[in-house]
């Protein structure tokens, strides 16, 4: 367990222990007690990484989960999360009961998301981030070679992630078409352009140039009942890949802005 943690411990990025005064080796923050928890027992194959800056805080600093595949060749990336604790925090991940709303895919807070809007966060989003992406990417990639492992899968749950991941090298297992579609359907006079009719929060006139606005009206449904072959279904998380050492260039919103 202990030499498997040491292995985990790679996919922190470096910069969390400096930025939160807690110790690479020991794991311990400011207050001593142990700030790192893992989840990687011999028998399963998921491991869970999840890091605090205090293990009272109700949301973790950085947490990560990755997977075996069927593939022993390829990895799975399950998820990431990566708050900013010192951000306010927004409470879409719970509805006016204290359900668990599976951050607004399985229901929704509109108060707490319209607010988060506001503030300029994403769907999905609970807090600020850290924007560190890039370096968990490179994180996983070191991992991944390390046991000669040749490509990173994941699912990419919110359109601003697919784009998000096109810029750090990932390519399209599927949803490839899905997503060049929105594109077109977002350009002036398209189906979707169309519907950013000021009808909820999430749907304003403008909000197609830019990701974050294209991202909270998918979210919102925009795509729900559209006329259109390719976006019948709509909103379906594109499966997505990087080759370990390599970089792909897709690029299905061009000239695009957060």
């Amino acid at each position: 367990m202990v030499e498997k943690q040491g292995l985990y411990r790679v996919l922190v990025p470096p910069e969390l222990f400096g930025r939160f005064k807690i110790h690479p080796l020991s794991l311990r923050g400011p207050s001593g007690s142990r700030s790192a928890r893992f989840y990687c027992p011999a028998s399963d194959s998921v491991a869970l990484i999840e890091l605090k800056r205090d293990p009272s805080d109700p949301d973790p600093v950085f947490s990560i989960q990755v997977s075996d595949s069927t593939d022993a060749q390829a990895l799975e990336w399950d998820f990431l999360i990566v708050n900013d604790p010192a951000s306010p925090r927004f409470d879409i991940d719970q509805d006016a009961e204290g359900r668990d709303t599976l951050f607004g895919r399985a229901s929704r807070n509109l108060p707490e998301e319209n607010r988060a809007l506001e503030a300029g966060l994403f769907p999905g989003q609970i807090r600020s981030g850290l924007r560190i992406t890039r370096t968990v990417v490179q994180c996983l990639d070191l991992f991944a070679r390390t046991f000669s492992v040749k490509s990173i899968s994941l699912e990419a749950l919110f359109y601003h992630n697919a784009i998000q991941y096109e810029r750090l090298g990932f390519t399209y297992f599927e949803g490839f078409h899905r997503m060049r579609r929105i594109h077109e359907a977002f350009q002036p006079g398209g189906v979707l352009y169309r519907r950013l009719d000021d009808s909820t929060p999430f749907r304003r006139p403008g909000f197609h140039e830019t990701i974050r606005g294209r991202s909270w009206a998918i979210h919102d449904g925009i795509l729900d009942g559209v006329d259109d072959e390719i976006l019948a279904d709509g909103w379906m998380s594109p499966r997505m890949y990087r080759m370990t050492g390599q970089l792909h260039s897709e690029c299905t919103f061009p000239d695009a802005r957060f």
